[in-house]
C-alpha cells in the first residue's frame, strides 16, 4: 500500500495468495527492546499483516499459530543470517541486531517475490564491512547533482526529521546500508555548523533514527572548519594550534553526537581547502584527522578525488586521469589505520565507460573503498533509463593483477585482498522528495541495485533486477521478463549514442545532459576528446602521457597496444585516425556512426516497450515513466544528430550506409 505522502519504493507490500489468520513472532535470545530488533519486529508485522492479511501477535499465544522466529546465535557471520521454513516457521537466525534486521528483510522480500513461505532459505553475509550512501544536499535544501526534488533532510538551512526520514532508513536497511553520509562533500555555508550546537539537537535526533535501523550517521566535514569556525589564521594539519583546535572541536561533537560514524573529507580538489595550501600530504592531513577522532571510535573518510582543474588542457602531456595515482600511490602504507581512500571507479568522473582506476588495488597497505553514482550525473539525470549495476559488476569484476589470487576490485574493496577490516563501497545517492524519490521510477532499481549489490557482490544484475520488479510491481511473467530486458540493455544503448570508445565527456558544460561535443567546464583549456580532422582520443601511452603504465603489467601491456586495448576503451587510450580498424572490424568513424544510430533507434525500441505496460501498472507510474522515455527519446535524436555530425564535418568521411547526417 501507497503511503499518501510518498512512494514506499520496493517496501510497499502487496496481498500474496497465500493467506495466514494468525501469525506470531518470538524473539529468541535477543533483548526484544533492543532498538534494531524493535524495529525489526514493527517491520515483519507490518509486512506479514500485509502480505497474508494475517493477525499478527508476539509472543505464542494464538492456537498453533505460523510462527516467525528470530534467533540469535554466535556462530552466524557478523551482519549475516541464515532463513530456514517449514509448514509451520520461518526461522531467522544471526549473531547481532544487524544480521537479525537484515535477515528479518530477506524473508519479508522473499515473499514479496512470491517465495512460498515453507520454501524460504538462504544463507548470507555481507560482502564489505562498509556499505555506505553519499548525499550531496546542502543546507539550503538544494541537492548538487540531484535530479529528484530538493533534500528531505534540510530545508532553508534547517534539518527536518520527520516520518519521511524514517521510512527512508526503512529503505536503506532494507538493502544492506550501514552508514549514510547527510551532507555534501562540498561543504560550504551552513553546512560548517553542523559541528556546532546550532544544529547538535538535530544531528542527534537524526542519528538516533538511523541507529534503529543499523545505520551511522557520517558527516561531510570543512577542512578549513578551523579558520572558518575557530577564527585560526590557518588549518595547517602539522600545526599545533590547528591539531588543538581539532581535538577540542571533536571531543565536542562526540560528547553531543555519541553514535557519529565519523567524517568524509574532501580536499585539495576544485578548489576545496586541503593540506596542499601548506605544503603538507594527503596522509597529513587524514592522519591528522584520523589521530584526533581515534579514541571516540570513529573514521577519517578521505576522498581521492583531488585534482588541479585549472590544468592547461592544451599541453599535450597534461592528464587529470593521472592524478589520484601521482598524488596517492607513494603514501600507500602511511595511512592510520582508522583513515580509508575512498576511491572512484573510474580515473576521472563517473563517466558512462572509462576505465578502472589504477589505484584500486595500486595501493596495497592501504584501506580502499569503492565510490560510484548512482545519481545519474554524465548518465542521463534520471531521465534516460540507464540501469548501472552491470557497470558495478564490471568494476567489481575487474582482476587489478594486484596479487595472484583475491585480486578482482570485489576482492580489493571487501577486504579480502589484504586483509582490511575497514573496507567497503559507497554511492552517491540519487534520491529525492519528489513523491517517488528517484524522479523516473525506474531509476529507483540503481538504489535499491547498489545496495543490494554492495551487501553480496556475487549477486547477477538480472537477479537484482527481477528482484526489484517484482518488489515494486505486479506484473505477469512475461511483463517481468520485457522490463528486465529493458534494464539490463538500457545501459548499453545510453552509451551507443553519447560517448563513442571510452571517450567520455561530451556533455553540456556545468549541466551535464545533452551532447556538447566540445563542451567542457574549463573549456579555455581545450577539450578532452582532442579531435582534429585526422583522427580523435588521448595517447596515454608509453609514448604518450603515460597514465596506461599505473596499471599492472598485465593491464598496461593491454592498455598500451591499440590492437590489444579493448574496442570499449580504444580512444580514452590511444588518439586513432578514423580510418583506424577495431577489433569488430569497423573504422572508428563507421563505429561513431553507427552506433548512433543505433542507439537512438534502440532506445526508441524500449520506449515502445514501456507503452505495452500501459494499464498493467499504476497509472501515476506509467505516466511518469512514459513522460521520461518522451524526454530520453528527444535526447538520444540530439546525440545522434550532433555527434554524427560533427565528425562527419571533422573528418570528411562518409557513412557507409548512406544515412542521413544533419
Amino acid at each position: 500500500m501507497e503511503s499518501a505522502k510518498w512512494s514506499q519504493l520496493w517496501l510497499d507490500y502487496k496481498k500474496c495468495k497465500d493467506s495466514v489468520e494468525k501469525i506470531a513472532i518470538e524473539v529468541l535470545g535477543f533483548d526484544r527492546a533492543h532498538r534494531v530488533i524493535d524495529s525489526g519486529v514493527k517491520e515483519l508485522k507490518l509486512a506479514l499483516g500485509r502480505i497474508f492479511g494475517a493477525e499478527v501477535s508476539e509472543g505464542n499465544g494464538a492456537a498453533d499459530p505460523f510462527a516467525v522466529k528470530i534467533v540469535k546465535d554466535s556462530a552466524v557471520a557478523k551482519e549475516g543470517y541464515e532463513l530456514v521454513s517449514s509448514a509451520s516457521e520461518i526461522r531467522i537466525t544471526a549473531s547481532d541486531e544487524n544480521g537479525a534486521l537484515y535477515g528479518i528483510f530477506a524473508a519479508i522480500r522473499k515473499l514479496s517475490c512470491g517465495v512460498a513461505k515453507e520454501e524460504i532459505s538462504e544463507k548470507a553475509a555481507p560482502s564489505n564491512p562498509l556499505r555506505m550512501m553519499n548525499h550531496w544536499d546542502n543546507m539550503d535544501g538544494s541537492i548538487e547533482r540531484g535530479y529528484s526534488g530538493n533534500s528531505f533532510f534540510f530545508v532553508d538551512n534547517e534539518i527536518v526529521v520527520d516520518e519521511r526520514t524514517v521510512d527512508y532508513a526503512r529503505f536503506m536497511a532494507s538493502i544492506g546500508i550501514n552508514g549514510i553520509v547527510i551532507n555534501n562533500v562540498n561543504v560550504k555555508d551552513a553546512a560548517s555548523y553542523l559541528i556546532t550546537d546550532r544544529y547538535f539537537a538535530k544531528v542527534k535526533e537524526l542519528s538516533e533514527v538511523f541507529a534503529d535501523y543499523g545505520i551511522r550517521l557520517y558527516l561531510s566535514l570543512n577542512f578549513a572548519s578551523p579558520i572558518e569556525l575557530g577564527g585560526l589564521e590557518l588549518c595547517d594539519p602539522l600545526d599545533e594550534s590547528v591539531i588543538n583546535w581539532w581535538k577540542d572541536k571533536v571531543k565536542e561533537v562526540y560528547d553531543k553526537l555519541p553514535l557519529l560514524g565519523g567524517f568524509l573529507v574532501k580536499a585539495d580538489s576544485e578548489g576545496r581547502p586541503g593540506p596542499f595550501t601548506y605544503g603538507r600530504t594527503q596522509a597529513d592531513g587524514a592522519n591528522m584527522l584520523g589521530d584526533v577522532i581515534k579514541p571516540y571510535g570513529g573514521i577519517i573518510i578521505w576522498r581521492c578525488f583531488v585534482y588541479n582543474c585549472t590544468q592547461d588542457w592544451r599541453d599535450y602531456k597534461t592528464d587529470r586521469a593521472r592524478a589520484g595515482y601521482d598524488y596517492f600511490k607513494n603514501l600507500d602504507g602511511q595511512y592510520h589505520d582508522n583513515v580509508i581512500l575512498q576511491i572512484k571507479n573510474g580515473p576521472m568522473d563517473f563517466q558512462i565507460r572509462e576505465p578502472i582506476s589504477p589505484l584500486l588495488g595500486g595501493l596495497t597497505k592501504t584501506n580502499q573503498m569503492l565510490e560510484v553514482q548512482i545519481a545519474q550525473e554524465y548518465t542521463g539525470h534520471q531521465i534516460d533509463l540507464c540501469y548501472l549495476v552491470p557497470m558495478f559488476k564490471e568494476v567489481l569484476d575487474f582482476k587489478t593483477y594486484c596479487q595472484k589470487d583475491n585480486d578482482t576490485i570485489a576482492d580489493v574493496v571487501s577486504g579480502r585482498a589484504f586483509g582490511n577490516s575497514l573496507a567497503g563501497m559507497a554511492a552517491v545517492i540519487n534520491t529525492g522528495n519528489d513523491f517517488n524519490w528517484t524522479g523516473n521510477y525506474l531509476a529507483a532499481a540503481n538504489l535499491y541495485g547498489f545496495g543490494r549489490l554492495s551487501y553480496n557482490t556475487e549477486l547477477s544484475s538480472e537477479e537484482i533486477a527481477r528482484e526489484w520488479i517484482k518488489m515494486t510491481f505486479s506484473l505477469e511473467i512475461v511483463d517481468e521478463d520485457m522490463l528486465t530486458d529493458m534494464l539490463l540493455r538500457s545501459r548499453e544503448i545510453y552509451e551507443k549514442y553519447t560517448s563513442p570508445l571510452g571517450i567520455g565527456w561530451m556533455v553540456t558544460p556545468n549541466g551535464h545532459y545533452g551532447p556538447s561535443v566540445d563542451g567542457y567546464e574549463y573549456s579555455r583549456w581545450g577539450t578532452y576528446h582532442r579531435a582534429d580532422h585526422l583522427g580523435i582520443g588521448v595517447d596515454r601511452t608509453d609514448k604518450g602521457t603515460g597514465y596506461a603504465q599505473q596499471y599492472y603489467k598485465e593491464n598496461a601491456e593491454v592498455y598500451n597496444d591499440p590492437k590489444k586495448c579493448p574496442d570499449n576503451l580504444v580512444l580514452f587510450f590511444h588518439h586513432l585516425p578514423y580510418t583506424w580498424k577495431l577489433q569488430s572490424g569497423k573504422t572508428v568513424i563507421q563505429h561513431i556512426y553507427d552506433t548512433h544510430f543505433e542507439g537512438y533507434a534502440e532506445a526508441k525500441e524500449i520506449a515502445a516497450n514501456w507503452e505495452k505496460l500501459e494499464g498493467k501498472i499504476p497509472s501515476d507510474m506509467y505516466n511518469n515513466v512514459h513522460h521520461r522515455f518522451e524526454m530520453q527519446l528527444a535526447n538520444a535524436r540530439e546525440w545522434c544528430d550532433q555527434v554524427n555530425s560533427y565528425f562527419y564535418r571533422k573528418s570528411g568521411i562518409e557513412d557507409e550506409l548512406h544515412r542521413e547526417i544533419y
